[in-house]
């Protein structure tokens, strides 16, 4: 806001008699129009940014995405060293959900339990546990779950074994998102350790 006031000022000394004159002073500010022009640039700034907003986002769920896989599959390795004896990463492809199910040495060469006795972790203190649980999210799907060759994307479960001398069951799954970018995470299984590769899009 601009406001003006007159003042008389003496061209003279200080004290001398003589015609004054009107001086305009201006105070600082903003008027209402240079506010909105403000707001608007703003606006237009914030609009064009929005693309490159979401595209961060996605990127992010995709990165996120494979360090969860890579972590759950480090816990059951860890647990399976450590405990020495087997320990299983179950997988339910429908639901895009990968958890560490506990020991499995009275399990090895038998067959898979019911879907129905595939249940999370015990108690919420587990489930809540860095690294013994990944979901994925959305924008994230599962386009391969692999175990010891076999295809298990349309299955109800998979079970992944790790075991005390550091090596495990093949695995290898592939995440698509929705910007159709792939991410294979792979199994080594004399070293039990995954690897993570890009993908082109198919």
């Amino acid at each position: 806001m601009r406001s003006c006031f007159d003042r008389t000022v003496h061209d003279g000394p200080v004290g001398a008699a003589g015609p004054g004159r009107a001086v305009c002073l201006r105070r600082a500010g903003w008027t209402l129009i240079e506010i909105m022009i403000v707001v608007a640039i703003v606006g237009i700034v914030m609009t064009m940014s929005i693309p490159a907003f979401s595209q961060l986002r996605r990127k992010a769920d995709l990165r996120q995405a494979v360090a969860d896989v890579v972590e759950v599959c480090s816990t059951a390795r860890a647990r399976a060293i450590l405990g020495g004896r087997p320990v299983e990463l179950w997988i339910r492809p429908q639901e895009k959900l990968l958890f560490v199910a506990g020991a499995a040495a009275e399990a090895e060469a038998g067959e898979p339990p019911p879907v129905s006795a595939a249940r999370l972790p015990a108690s919420p203190e587990d489930e809540a546990r860095s690294g013994l649980r990944a979901r994925l999210p959305e924008a994230v799907t599962l386009e391969m779950v692999d175990v010891n060759f076999v295809e298990f994307k349309d299955a109800e479960l998979a079970r992944v074994r790790f075991f005390p001398n550091g090596t495990c069951d093949e695995l290898t799954l592939v995440l698509r998102s929705d910007r159709n970018e792939y991410r294979k995470i792979s199994l080594e299984v004399t070293t039990a350790l995954a690897h993570v590769e890009t993908l082109g899009p198919r």
